[in-house]
């Protein structure tokens, strides 16, 4: 069964790999001691990468034990580790097209192996086996603790008369410089070793050869042809017949480290569909040539990239990288008037195409337009989807940008006070608006410009009228505010018939009443409350002459507007 699972393009091309971290060990972690020598090593994935370089030796950064490139976040050495040495690990970030980060070495050192291994046996050929390759080569399980192998063959039973006791190092492979005899019965012996002896009394185990055959040449993308780019998402790969080939062995990946799609499917014709690859990939394959004698050698990967669906890519032309999905302008929420439903919705995204979703209940959705535009007649919540189609247009591909919103009811303000309170800048605006909104206030006109906040601060003192707008189109309110300048600015009660009292001056235009008006010192201790409409405030309180200082006013109207201010008492 195929499976797909690809890294994008763009990701390599992403700036964003370079601020991951250098991962930290999880096993063994970084200064540990008494480790065993077969131990799996272990580390923090990081996010982006194509794979990691692995190099393990006896320094810090060197590789003299091995060097190996994984896609996972851990990795086995496949000789296993010397004993009692200390261990430095040193892990590379492998870009496929980047340049690699090679991260500062951690250390741990092994357990001390006091006794001799075990025995191994053979894996390949496996005991007993026949039809076997006369130019195979001989590979065995790794044992802990070994630190060589010695090897022993034959065609006899206990005689070694082609290899005797050879001692082939810490390997776990052979590759004899003869090819065996054909139709010959095989006998080998491997015996691993350490510091502390030989394995004890090991099977000697056997295979017999078949008739000589040659290997089969490699195999080569025909299609789609090696570094080929836009390839179809479901192609027909097809490849060169090898010579002397049976079948074929196809290897398939998202990294030249893995073969997370394909892994080793055998096919005995020279190509094969594949469904659902993803768009903006590169994929690598790797065709394996085989016979009754054993694959091909040395054959070579190839790669090539899928469609560029919606990105985002790499513009070969701009340089930059570019993504097929539109780009929506869309608030979060939207009102309609009661007075206006149903409400027609216009979308000015450029796009291809467009959807506009009801959401029920129950999160279930019903389309209820597929045009720019969309009637709304009734509150809740709505997606919004705008969309292109993929440059390849065959495919079918729709690159869409959604939006989910909530349309709630609205109607026009109701400004119920405003308060208009002197300031050494100029006035001090608070409006109260009762309604559901939102709102936006203005203190210049009617077509504004508004504002989202209700307070105004240092408004010219000739301010009259306040403006409060629906932010949904539901309506404008207005509310006059009576400019301060019938509240006097001084008065100087010294008893010669000038200014002697300080009050509201009624004038013409006033579309109020005054309820009272109330006096306080400069530290807003409370002094006297008196009519509007009478004698007004002769400067004293108990009969008691106050100080030359200035003074502030609290006026309520009837309707509950309030004007504050201040004024100063002169003797």
């Amino acid at each position: 069964m195929l499976r797909v699972s690809a890294i994008v393009l763009c990701l390599f091309l992403s700036s964003k790999i370079f601020a991951q971290s250098c991962p930290s060990l999880i096993y063994p972690s970084n200064g540990s001691s008494n480790i065993p020598v077969n131990a799996t090593i272990s580390w923090n994935n990081v996010d982006g990468v194509t794979g990691y370089i692995i190099s393990i030796g006896t320094v810090a950064g060197g590789n003299d034990i091995i060097q190996s490139q994984t896609s996972n976040s851990y990795f086995i050495p496949p000789l296993g580790l010397p004993d009692n040495t200390q261990i430095y690990i040193t892990i590379t970030l492998f870009f496929f097209n980047l340049p690699n980060i090679q991260c500062p070495s951690q250390s741990f050192k092994t357990k001390d192996i006091i006794i001799a291994p075990a025995c191994t046996f053979l894996l390949s050929p496996k005991d007993g086996a026949t039809n076997v390759n006369v130019g195979a080569n001989l590979s065995w399980a790794y044992v802990t603790g070994a630190d060589g192998y010695f090897l022993s063959i034959g065609t006899s039973p206990g005689i070694g008369n082609i290899i005797n006791n050879l001692d082939v190092g810490n390997t776990l492979q052979f590759n004899p410089l003869i090819d065996f005899m054909p139709l010959t019965e095989i006998f080998v012996k491997v015996v691993p070793y350490n510091e502390n002896g030989n394995s004890f009394i090991c099977k000697e185990e056997h295979f017999v050869t078949g008739n000589i055959a040659a290997l089969p040449s490699c195999s080569y993308l025909i299609s789609p042809f090696n570094g080929e780019t836009n390839v179809p998402l479901s192609p027909l790969i097809e490849w060169e017949p090898a010579l002397g080939a049976t079948g074929y062995n196809v290897f398939i990946g998202s990294s030249p480290f893995e073969n997370d799609v394909l892994d080793g499917g055998a096919f005995f014709t020279n190509s094969t569909f594949v469904f659902n690859f993803e768009p903006n990939n590169i994929y690598f394959i790797r065709i394996i040539p085989f016979n009754v004698s054993g694959e091909a050698i040395s054959c070579f990967q190839e790669s090539f990239s899928t469609v560029l669906g919606c990105g985002p890519f790499y513009d070969q032309l701009t340089g930059n990288l570019r993504t097929l999905n539109p780009e929506i302008n869309f608030p979060d929420q939207i009102g309609i008037c009661e007075n206006q439903i149903p409400k027609i919705i216009t979308s000015n995204d450029i796009a291809d195409g467009y959807r506009w979703y009801f959401i029920n209940d129950n999160g279930t959705e019903t389309l209820i337009s597929s045009r720019s535009d969309v009637s709304i007649s009734e509150v809740g919540n709505y997606r919004y989807e705008a969309f292109n189609l993929s440059l390849d247009t065959d495919l079918g591909i729709e690159c869409s940008t959604i939006k989910e919103f909530k349309v709630e009811s609205s109607k026009p303000p109701e400004i119920s006070r405003v308060t208009a309170n002197e300031s050494i800048g100029g006035l001090f605006i608070d409006v109260q608006v009762s309604g559901i909104g939102p709102y936006e206030y203005s203190i210049s006109s009617a077509s504004g410009p508004y504002q989202d906040s209700n307070i105004f601060t240092n408004a010219a003192e000739d301010t009259s009228v306040v403006y409060v707008r629906d932010k949904n189109g539901c309506g404008v309110s207005e509310f006059k505010i009576n400019s301060n300048n019938g509240f006097p600015k001084y008065f100087t009660p010294n008893a010669d018939g000038i200014h002697d009292t300080w009050q509201y001056l009624t004038k013409k235009n006033d579309d109020f009443i005054l309820l009272s008006i109330s006096i306080y010192d400069r530290y807003g201790k409370f002094i006297k409350q008196f009519n509007p409409y009478g004698q007004g405030w002769d400067g004293t309180i108990n009969g008691e002459l106050m100080p030359t200082s200035d003074y502030w006013y609290s006026a309520i109207t009837t309707k509950g507007r309030i004007f504050n201010g201040h004024f100063t008492l002169k003797r």
